[in-house]
């Protein structure tokens, strides 16, 4: 029987090869977007001409009036059994000194409050099943600190965090929550960053290269099987040896 999987920020760059990824597992994937119509249905068209199936789907994940008609069409196909946390939240680079508390605070918000209300909205179904998987896309840069992303490294790492307490308490319900944290990757976002950066953490990297989006949906792909039952509250850096706890 298939399993439903949510993706949220699913048309573009990582979110669309964690659908695709996610498909070719044999679930049923809903591709969340807000603006990116055309790419969600393209990518939708995609995954079914190859025999999977997908559904585009509209929302704005920090809206709760959005979020509820987005999942209450899910639960049409029996409720999300998957949930990928994945959307991008904007932010104001600035340092501390520099920066306002309403700027550091709408990226504090709207990071914690998206995945929290979609975990919210998608755990009594899994409750009632004995089974989900929460899957929350975070970053290196929760855990190792770059100049202006103050906002965005903490909001991360509250994200973290509340991925560890979802873990201990849903745990006995069948239910894991992880972490995936991935460093650089070459998506539409960083196409336009200096090469020399781009190189300079390359040749700081062990594995000498910078991630693509499909590094980041394998690993996405077994916390979301039935294999990976045993693994939970965990923090998996995607970031080929870049960052080492």
């Amino acid at each position: 029987m298939k399993k439903n999987a949510l993706i949220t920020g699913g048309a573009r760059g990582i979110g669309a090869a964690i659908a695709r990824s996610l498909a070719k597992e044999g679930n049923r994937v809903f591709i969340n977007y807000v603006n990116s119509q055309a790419k969600a249905q393209k990518l939708a068209d995609f995954i079914n001409d190859e025999g999977g199936e997908a559904h585009p789907i509209q929302a704005d994940v920090r809206d709760d009036a959005h979020l509820k008609t987005m999942f209450d069409r899910i639960n049409e196909f029996g409720g999300v059994d998957i949930l990928v946390s994945n959307a991008n939240m904007n932010f104001t680079p600035k340092p501390f000194t520099e920066q306002t508390w309403e700027e550091f605070a709408q990226k504090l918000n709207d990071e914690v409050h998206a995945s929290y209300a979609a975990a919210k909205l998608a755990v009594p179904n899994m409750i009632n099943k004995k089974y989900g998987r929460l899957i929350f896309i975070s970053s290196t840069l929760s855990e190792s600190p770059a100049p202006t992303f103050i906002a965005h490294g903490t909001a991360k790492g509250a994200l973290d965090s509340f991925s560890k307490y979802l873990a201990q308490e849903l745990g006995p319900m069948g239910i894991t929550s992880n972490i995936v944290a991935p460093g650089l990757v070459l998506t539409d976002a960083t196409k336009n960053a200096p090469d020399d950066f781009k190189e300079m953490i390359r040749q700081f990297t062990p594995t000498q290269k910078i991630a693509t989006p499909e590094d980041v949906a394998n690993t996405v792909r077994f916390l979301a099987s039935e294999n990976s039952g045993h693994i939970t509250g965990t923090y998996t850096p995607v970031c080929g040896g870049a960052y080492l706890p």
